[in-house]
């Protein structure tokens, strides 16, 4: 009798990672030629970040990749999503190149490959030189044109070596986060039409970065989006809630991925923000639809969704006591990873999805006699994870999984107190200790299976 298949199996050459970003690791904040970005300038301001953290040393992974990487390919992970620091090589965001900042990543990428991981280079995640924001930032037309200079010096560097590329990171997060609500830098609070300008610059900004690795990034490049969608998920799987679901799934992501997947903003969109509404230039849907060869989804937590009385998506907030992590905005949704891939592939087509982003912030990693044992990470991983399997069996074109995070790192507002990783990282002493989701995770990866 044939042995029956393992439980919870993904499929052969299953892209496993783990992810980090540049401003939130690196340290060096203004070493060898660095210019300040946004979060540098954020971060002195009185109350912004908790505890009155800053990006300064960080997890000192400047001086420490080596090291960091070593412990990556001890644990057996061949695939790690990192970002370059946009005022690392352009330190005013465009005009003058700091070589030492180009230098800096070569050697990096060069010692990614030794120790035989695969990088992912996104190549904008939320640090803007704090020079550009100081003549509009994503409000300005200004940044199409340094981010397209800027593409091109990096994959022109490093496109010999790196063929995965994420033009940028969460948009959502940098232009309604940071310029409509306040509380993310640069943090202000502006009208609607400012915000939805920032985002239609931020989408010509990746059409940008998808030419870019179409004209310099060689043989086998390969380039996409990652997004942080609206995660939809019906409360029950009946098709009224499911229709709804998909209504507001598609309702919700109107400004970002419509323009990327059809080229056009959506009439109801454009009818809803009314004077509110972006101005485009000639020839920016050309290139915002640009297109590209995988979407990446970043996915912590979702948005439960049930039919209403009249027919429309309405809302089901969860109550105080539904569990959740640390992270306030975190409330545990297992089902949103098989939910969001799924309604992505069908509304836009998408044959390659990358989840370039899956975790859990807590606020007690502790360190006991050398061990780490977060428990709760693992759960929380293993439920995400087994909806993930759902979804791929059920026809979700998933070709990977990056895990964030793999060290605890600066989390933007919340400084260093909410932990993220499956390393621990001590910030005094920059002693980094796996937990026991690492070691988990690293079966994980071996076994091709949920564990």
């Amino acid at each position: 009798m044939p042995a029956l298949p393992a439980l919870f199996t993904f499929p052969r050459n299953f892209t496993w990672g783990t992810a980090t970003a540049a401003a939130q690791i690196e340290g060096a904040a203004f070493t060898d030629g660095k210019g300040e970005s946004v979060w540098d300038r954020f971060a002195r301001r009185p109350g912004a970040i908790d505890g009155g953290d800053n990006l300064d040393v960080a997890c000192d992974h400047y001086h420490r990749y080596g090291r960091d990487f070593a412990l990556m390919r001890k644990l057996g992970f061949r695939h790690y999503r990192l970002s370059l620091a946009w005022p690392r090589i352009f330190p005013a965001g465009d005009g003058a190149l700091n070589r030492r900042g180009v230098d800096f990543y070569n050697r990096l990428i060069d010692s990614l490959l030794a120790h035989d991981i695969t990088p992912w280079v996104t190549m904008f995640h939320w640090d803007l030189p704090q020079a550009l924001e100081d003549r509009g930032g994503w409000r300005s037309r200004l940044v199409t044109d340094a981010f397209a200079a800027y593409a091109d010096t990096i994959v022109r560097a490093y496109g010999d070596r790196v063929k995965n590329w994420i033009t940028l990171n969460e948009i959502r997060c940098f232009t309604v986060h940071a310029y409509g609500e306040g509380g993310k830098a640069p943090g202000f609070r502006e009208s609607a039409r400012t915000v939805n300008q920032t985002m239609h610059h931020a989408l010509v900004c990746h059409g940008h970065g998808v030419r870019a690795v179409r004209e310099h990034g060689g043989r086998g490049a390969r380039v996409g989006l990652t997004d942080n969608c609206e995660s939809v998920i019906p409360v029950s799987e009946s098709p009224a809630d499911i229709a709804a679901a998909r209504t507001r799934f598609q309702e919700g992501n109107w400004p970002v991925l419509d323009p990327i997947y059809r080229g056009h903003y959506a009439p109801a969109y454009l009818r809803s923000s009314g004077k509110d509404r972006p101005v485009v230039t000639r020839g920016d849907f050309a290139l915002i639809s640009s297109p590209a060869d995988f979407l990446g989804l970043n996915i912590y937590t979702g948005t439960f969704v049930r039919r209403g009385a009249r027919g429309r998506p309405e809302v089901v907030p969860p109550s105080p006591s539904y569990p959740r992590t640390d992270s306030p905005w975190l409330n545990l949704a297992p089902r949103a990873l098989y939910w969001t891939p799924r309604l992505a592939a069908e509304t836009y087509g998408e044959k390659n999805i990358y989840i370039t982003e899956n975790g859990c912030g807590y606020n007690d990693d502790i360190v006991t006699r050398g061990e780490c044992l977060d428990l709760h990470r693992v759960e929380f991983l293993r439920s995400y994870l087994r909806e993930l399997h759902r979804a791929i069996a059920d026809g979700a074109p998933v070709r990977g999984y990056f895990l964030w995070s793999f060290l605890d790192n600066f989390e933007w507002a919340d400084g260093y107190r909410r932990r993220f990783g499956i390393v621990h990282n001590n910030f005094k002493t920059q002693r980094r200790t796996p937990k026991l989701s690492a070691h988990w995770y690293s079966q994980v990866i071996a076994a091709n299976r949920v564990l």
